[in-house]
């Protein structure tokens, strides 16, 4: 079961494949569904993707292919005919013109900044203080936010002091990831994740510091390392 704005939003896209075969851009679809950010049109996209009804086609951040429909109006609706380009491409009239893909739109999304964490010694996790606008095309599916990174414990990744850490919300994370973790409830770090035995480890990418090991109770993951943004 879809909520009636990812109804609705499926359906707008759907309706421009088939008028034009080039999906609408997030402020298109912002006004379309009277949104108050394109961060909200991220979230319902991501919830559509998920839900396999659409998928965003690769290196465009304007490129979506409508999967499967929902039913509206009691009858099902087909899937827009696939451009024979192999992409979006606009409309063409009768002539001999050949189609040719448009240029990716810049689309920009907010999300949440909730402030510097340390990727040294543990910091107190802060909650939301702003919004920081993102190129669509860097976030996959899911939810995320941005921190803000505070220290330079993770300089061999390439996790630099002021870069904004990307992170996909989630509660999971494999042995090697980049993760946020919460430790104590209180406070928060960006790390390597491990499992040692019994215990949970958090690694640094600096020579210069020590592995931190905690009990699994005293560790929550909160995210994974999605992207980085970085300013010169």
């Amino acid at each position: 079961m879809l909520t009636r704005k990812q109804h609705e939003l499926i359906c707008f896209i759907a309706d421009r494949l088939a008028e034009t075969g080039v999906s609408p851009s997030f402020e298109e679809m912002k006004e379309a569904l009277d949104l108050k950010s394109k961060s909200g049109v991220h979230r319902l996209i991501s919830a559509l993707e998920e839900r396999e009804f659409i998928r965003r086609l690769p290196n465009r951040a304007r490129a979506l292919e409508v999967l499967r429909m929902p039913e509206r109006g009691g009858e099902a609706v087909k899937k827009p005919a696939a451009p024979k380009t192999g992409g979006p491409v606009a409309s063409t009239s009768s002539t001999s013109a050949p189609a040719t893909p448009p240029a990716p739109a810049n689309d920009v999304i907010e999300i949440p900044l909730h402030g510097r964490i340390a990727a040294g010694t543990p910091i107190e996790a802060l909650q939301d203080s702003a919004m920081l606008p993102v190129p669509a095309a860097l976030l996959g599916a899911g939810e995320h936010y941005a921190l803000e990174v505070a220290g330079d414990s993770m300089v061999e990744a390439g996790i630099l002091d002021g870069d904004y850490a990307l992170i996909r919300r989630t509660e999971t994370a494999r042995d090697g990831e980049i993760v946020v973790a919460l430790i104590e409830e209180n406070e928060a770090t960006l790390k390597y994740f491990r499992k040692e035995g019994a215990m949970i480890r958090l690694d640094p990418a600096n020579r210069d510091y020590n592995p931190q090991r905690y009990r699994p109770d005293q560790v929550r993951v909160q995210g994974r390392l999605a992207g980085l943004l970085r300013k010169y």
